[in-house]
């Protein structure tokens, strides 16, 4: 059965490592006959949290930006693919910004399957459980997550590193297995 896929690539660089696996991740779930977008933050206008929790009462954020459609994205997927690269051991800046504007309408995203793409110049893994905690974190606020995967890039410090990594076939792996 199809599945309506939603990546997310927190990326600064367009090419950057953790774009290049999202995009390994698609071509993959594609591949298995998937409805796959994939969204660049970088590419999209969203301010952060101001938390004057107007968005309790309302349901919507007071700010006018990009957030607004992409929580409609959240909404609409089956399965959603959060991919951040690793900058001090945790989620990039852009990453944080769009979970955290994702309070007007959390309790609304329920039963998504999850898959988190990290990229880093580390080469330990385990010093990327950080990382992925944060992202587990944010999991435990969504009734009915579940997390089915995790690529960890590790070792792609410079921008295209990741390319011959064992987890740029990881990603296309994961991708068709969704």
């Amino acid at each position: 059965m199809s599945k309506k896929i939603l990546i997310i690539s927190s990326s600064p660089r367009k090419g950057g490592n953790s774009d290049l696996l999202c995009d390994e991740f698609m071509k993959g779930a594609r591949d298995a006959g998937h409805d796959v977008e994939k969204v660049r933050l970088a590419e999209k206008r969203i301010g952060y949290c101001r938390g004057c929790g107007v968005c309790h009462d309302t349901h919507a954020c007071l700010q006018k930006d990009d957030m607004e459609e992409l929580l409609d994205k959240l909404l609409e997927a089956d399965v959603i693919v959060l991919a951040t690269p690793v900058y001090f051991y945790t989620l990039c800046g852009q990453m944080k910004t769009f979970i955290d504007r994702t309070v007007p309408r959390y309790l609304d995203i329920r039963d998504k399957e999850f898959y988190f793409i990290l990229a880093a110049a580390e080469d330990n893994r385990a010093n990327m459980e950080r990382t992925v905690e944060c992202f587990r974190g944010f999991l435990d606020c969504l009734e009915g997550a579940v997390e089915k995967g995790v690529v960890y890039g590790t070792g792609a410090w410079k921008m295209g590193g990741i390319k011959g990594n064992p987890a740029m076939k990881q990603a296309r792996i994961m991708g068709i297995g969704v």
